[in-house]
């Protein structure tokens, strides 16, 4: 019997961890635009050229010589961009105009089912542009089956790493509803729900035991949970120090959900990757970022989302996500004032799927470049995720994940809400108009 497991467990893992299919090996593609950001530099290159071959970029550059045989796609007056990065999704639910259904909906509705709806999320995603994401956060193990699906092939989506369960504190933002403990059992360690050091160690090993490629820490009250405040700190020193210590040795990075300021402080100490959201964190604050070379991933969607369906909220949770979304302006040109790495993230659920690229109108709209807003969802989130050996820029040897747009995205970042092409891994995802193909 034990024998059996083993084999069964091997071959399982196999299949986990085989390649995405669908890109013939020896295909070769030459795809051609107007324009080329390559995800490095801050400009567009004219009359760009990218030729693929198989899954990964073979070149980049101007004037190159298609190669005998290969399949031409002329994009036209467009600018071609590495597929986009989202580091901050939750690609297994979708918040609807109605927050009681929702909650209702959460409770009852099956593991198998909800898969369902998460394969639609993420195929929303991906012809969306957003060929990467690091979803952080999700119940039931759905999160791991969809990206399984997806690396097998069984599913569309983007390359997806994942958090499984959050890790938080009884009664903080990352524990379920204030549901009687009869209804519906309270969580322990292997939920993500942790008291002291060595709960939260154990949380940290539960998570990885089951697949997660990246650890969610929720140190800080939150928006849309009803027992708390949203700039709470709800997890002390030890604890979130015990998750990024047991985190970084098993070589995983860790995102922390933080609103509150000194939440934000108890962190930074920690050693975190990156802060999600940062509402309320202070100028000296975002100086201690700075110097520790921590990312700030800002969501500015699902704050817009929060205040202009404030209505549909219980007003505990409406009054938060005001408060917030008041404070995170400031927060953020602050951040863009003192050289804060910044990545791009949406919290997608707050939001429908496969709206994410709203995102970057918020973040140019604040102060950012554009070149920077494009470079924080290419290069910068792809730094942030240690997959910047793969994906993230234009360049020789790389996965092909490249999206276009029409026009100029540096001219009017609106653009990039405007995806006609995608490709991931060579393969074309989405394709809404005919270029001169031959």
């Amino acid at each position: 019997m034990r024998l059996r497991l083993e084999v069964f467990l091997g071959v399982g893992l196999l299949a986990v961890a085989g390649p995405v299919r669908g890109a013939e090996p020896d295909h070769v593609t030459v795809i051609k635009a107007a324009r080329l950001f390559d995800g490095n530099s801050e400009t567009v290159t004219s009359g760009a050229i990218v030729i693929v071959k198989g899954s990964k970029i073979e070149a980049v550059g101007r004037d190159l010589p298609a190669p005998a045989g290969a399949e031409v796609i002329d994009l036209g007056d467009a600018t071609l961009l590495p597929g986009f990065i989202d580091a901050h999704v939750h690609l297994t639910s979708e918040a609807s105009e109605n927050w009681f259904r929702d909650f209702y909906q959460g409770i009852v509705r099956l593991p198998a089912e909800q898969a369902l709806y998460a394969a639609s999320f993420a195929k929303k995603t991906l012809e969306a542009g957003f060929t990467t994401v690091r979803n952080v956060g999700a119940n039931d193990y759905v999160d791991v089956g969809l990206r399984n699906a997806i690396n097998a092939g069984v599913a569309e989506g983007p390359r997806i790493l994942t958090a499984v369960h959050a890790i938080g504190s009884t009664a903080g933002h990352a524990d379920g509803p204030p549901v009687p403990p009869d209804r519906i059992k309270p969580g322990g360690p292997i939920e993500g729900i942790c008291n002291g050091a060595d709960e939260c160690r154990a949380a940290v090993r539960y998570q990885i035991k089951y697949g997660a490629d990246v650890i969610k820490v929720v140190p800080s009250g939150g928006v849309l949970s009803l027992t708390d405040p949203v700039d709470a700190s709800e997890m002390t020193q030890d604890e979130v120090e015990a998750v990024v210590s047991e985190a970084h040795r098993w070589g995983r990075k860790v995102a922390a959900h933080i609103h509150g300021d000194e939440a934000a402080k108890v962190a930074i100490r920690a050693g975190v990757d990156s802060i999600e959201h940062g509402s309320f964190m202070k100028p000296d604050t975002l100086a201690q970022m700075k110097a520790k070379g921590i990312y700030l991933v800002p969501t500015l969607l699902a704050g817009e989302t929060v205040v202009a369906q404030a209505a549909k909220f219980p007003p505990v949770i409406a009054d938060k996500g005001k408060a917030a979304v008041a404070a995170r302006s400031d927060m953020f040109r602050n951040a863009l004032k003192q050289g804060v790495k910044i990545a791009f993230g949406t919290d997608s659920a707050v939001s429908r799927h496969g709206l994410n690229a709203q995102e970057f109108a918020l973040m140019v709209g604040l102060g950012m470049t554009p070149a920077a807003a494009l470079k924080s969802a290419t290069s910068g989130d792809a730094d942030l995720l240690g997959v910047s050996r793969e994906v993230g820029t234009l360049e020789k040897g790389k996965e092909a994940d490249l999206v276009a747009v029409p026009g100029n995205p540096l001219s009017d970042i609106h653009q990039t809400e405007k995806v006609f092409f995608v490709m991931r891994g060579g393969k074309i995802c989405r394709r809404d108009r005919e270029g001169a193909t031959r």
